[in-house]
């Protein structure tokens, strides 16, 4: 996907997540994110977007963080502020130029400008869920790219630089050392194959034939099932359904 293409899809979802928020009161649950409130969403979206827009305008991670205060703020006008600044630093930057990120292959604004596209349609569905309105599908090609995304980007890359998030893993490891055993996940022409072990997550383009199970479905039924905002129901499973429980648990660990 371009840059152009992000930014729209992040416009689109930033509008919807507002006015999930406007629509319900700030003290309801959110049935996506165990624990949270409305309020608890909007804060952690502000200081996401507000997080991302201080590292492009300064060119190094703020320190400290979070700014103190976020939470007494009113729950819309600190969503608008924050997606304010972050569209501002958008604009003021071309998406080559170079900022940190935490993805050691990629240190550009573009990387920011996917980041922050998926990270507004997981919470826009969240905040849907928790004003109990209809979730708004998420385009097949942005949730294609967002599956691409947690995959190669969240899950295999953090546990090359970050194993040992993945040692005490809930339920514990299915996979022997090795990585031999493959899931693979198809949505429409496009497959990826998971092949995990304790030690390290490999994620690999196209379909390995025999996995030990195949997870499938729509574009947007997907993402969302990686995500953990949908449940089994949503995708269709061909093989052994504990091998697609022990990739949600992986996933667990580097999506919230």
């Amino acid at each position: 996907m371009e840059a152009s293409r992000y930014l729209e899809c992040l416009a689109e979802d930033y509008s919807d997540l507002r006015d999930a928020v406007a629509s319900v009161e700030v003290s309801a649950t959110v049935p996506s994110c165990p624990g949270w409130t409305v309020a608890d969403l909007v804060v952690h979206v502000a200081q996401v977007y507000l997080h991302k827009a201080a590292i492009m305008q300064t060119g190094e991670e703020p320190d400290p963080w979070p700014p103190p205060g976020l939470a007494a703020e009113s729950a819309l006008p600190l969503l608008g502020r924050a997606y304010g600044e972050l569209r501002a630093q958008f604009r003021a930057h071309e998406p080559g130029e170079e900022v940190p990120t935490w993805f050691g292959p990629d240190q550009t604004v573009a990387f920011w400008i996917r980041r922050m596209a998926q990270e507004t349609v997981i919470h826009r569905i969240d905040a849907e869920l928790a004003a109990r309105l209809p979730v708004t599908p998420v385009p097949a090609d942005l949730a294609v790219d967002g599956a691409d995304e947690v995959l190669k980007r969240m899950l295999a890359y953090t546990a090359q630089e970050w194993p040992e998030d993945f040692a005490e893993l809930e339920g514990g490891h299915l996979a022997g050392d090795g990585g031999r055993d493959a899931i693979v996940l198809a949505v429409g022409q496009q497959s990826w194959t998971v092949l995990p072990s304790p030690r390290e997550i490999v994620v690999a383009d196209g379909a390995r034939d025999d996995p030990r199970v195949l997870i499938g479905g729509p574009p947007g039924a997907v993402l969302r099932w990686l995500w953990g905002r949908a449940g089994d129901d949503a995708v269709r499973l061909d093989g052994d359904p504990a091998w697609a429980d022990y990739l949600r648990r992986l996933l667990a660990v580097v999506t919230k």
